[in-house]
């Protein structure tokens, strides 16, 4: 397999030749990370879009006009960048920090997790990417759970609410990826990410002193719920991975971009972002699910006293981490790009 070019087109007047290498992909846990995604060790140059550039071509919109090019699926993902990026720059107002947009979902009995006679067809389905079984076999068995009427964010947290965050409570775990704990004022409106699950946890406590609402993160079940929807679907979208429709590997992007700028991504309940960006936590430690074993994977090698389960991809992993059934978590690398998105129990 070749290692992944951007899908972006190239702006007129830049001559680079694109990225076309032909690096096999290797098993994440035991290569580099430049491996792992399909890129040699030696430096290539790969076009990457230039975000502010692409914001200049909007600079004499206004804000409405910049949120309708973003939510136009016709627009080609250049144009949707370029749109938020500018966005950013005049203050998303998607952005606030003290009331975030919850989207509700009504309660009800829903089916979660795969049945152990269909990891065959996800293993041969991701074969080329160096899959362990036992990976899959932790989405076994599939079962019913009952869930009350609770809402979810339509976005993940960003790194401007973060920054919020962290002003006022004074808490002393910054991102990692903030380069040199600076705050990447130009990625306002990306997702925050390389937090921690104790963070994001007490990222929600402090909204919820802050708001009087009961903000935390959601259960497994409500994220894979809100996620695949009603119809328990694969990707939030449909069975079939695009990767048009994502920010994974596939994306070339190698980089967060803006929440909601694939809007044909969403799920089937109005939410952004449950496939690529960044991976989220979800509440409590990894358990076997009813009934099934409990998988002594990698995972639970390096965190011998539990982790914390993610959910949904992220820039730096292939399609398989965006299926909406994957259980996965921190393996402490810089591959592994997670951040979080908040729930609250309806009143």
């Amino acid at each position: 397999m070749t290692a992944p070019q951007s899908r972006l087109s190239r702006p007129a007047g830049e001559s680079a030749t694109p990225f076309q290498p032909n690096a096999p992909l290797a098993h994440p846990t035991t290569a580099s990370d430049r491996a792992a995604m399909g890129y040699p060790e030696s430096f290539v140059e790969a076009y990457l879009p230039d975000h502010r550039r692409l914001a200049e071509r909007f600079s004499a919109s206004c804000e409405q006009e910049l949120l309708t090019v973003m939510a136009d699926p016709s627009r080609n993902l250049p144009d949707r960048l370029g749109a938020a990026t500018r966005l950013n720059e005049l203050g998303d107002p998607r952005i606030t920090t003290h009331r975030p947009e919850m989207i509700d979902i009504p309660g009800d009995a829903v089916s979660v997790g795969l049945e152990l006679d269909q990891v065959d067809d996800v293993m041969s389905h991701f074969g080329d990417l160096f899959l362990e079984r036992s990976w899959i076999e932790k989405e076994c068995p599939r079962h019913t759970r009952t869930l009350a009427p609770y809402r979810i964010a339509r976005y993940p947290v960003t790194n401007r609410e973060y920054r919020d965050f962290l002003l006022d409570s004074g808490h002393d775990a910054l991102p990692t990826s903030w380069p040199l704990g600076r705050y990447p004022a130009e990625r306002g409106n990306h997702p925050v990410y390389t937090v921690t699950a104790a963070s994001a946890a007490a990222y929600a406590r402090w909204l919820s002193r802050q708001t009087g609402r009961g903000f935390r993160l959601p259960e497994e079940a409500e994220w894979e719920h809100a996620a695949a929807g009603p119809d328990a679907l694969t990707f939030p979208w449909g069975e079939t991975f695009d990767p048009d429709l994502a920010n994974t590997v596939e994306s070339g992007l190698m980089t967060t971009v803006p929440v909601g700028v694939y809007p044909m991504g969403r799920s089937p309940f109005g939410l952004d972002d449950m496939a690529g960006n960044v991976e989220e936590y979800v509440a409590g430690h990894y358990a076997p699910y009813p009934g099934g074993a409990k998988i002594a994977d990698d995972l639970a090698l390096v965190w011998p006293a539990g982790y914390a389960v993610a959910r949904g991809g992220g820039f730096s992993r292939f399609r398989d981490l965006a299926r909406c059934r994957r259980r996965h978590g921190l393996y402490p690398r810089p591959l592994y790009a997670i951040g979080f998105r908040l729930a609250e129990d309806m009143p």
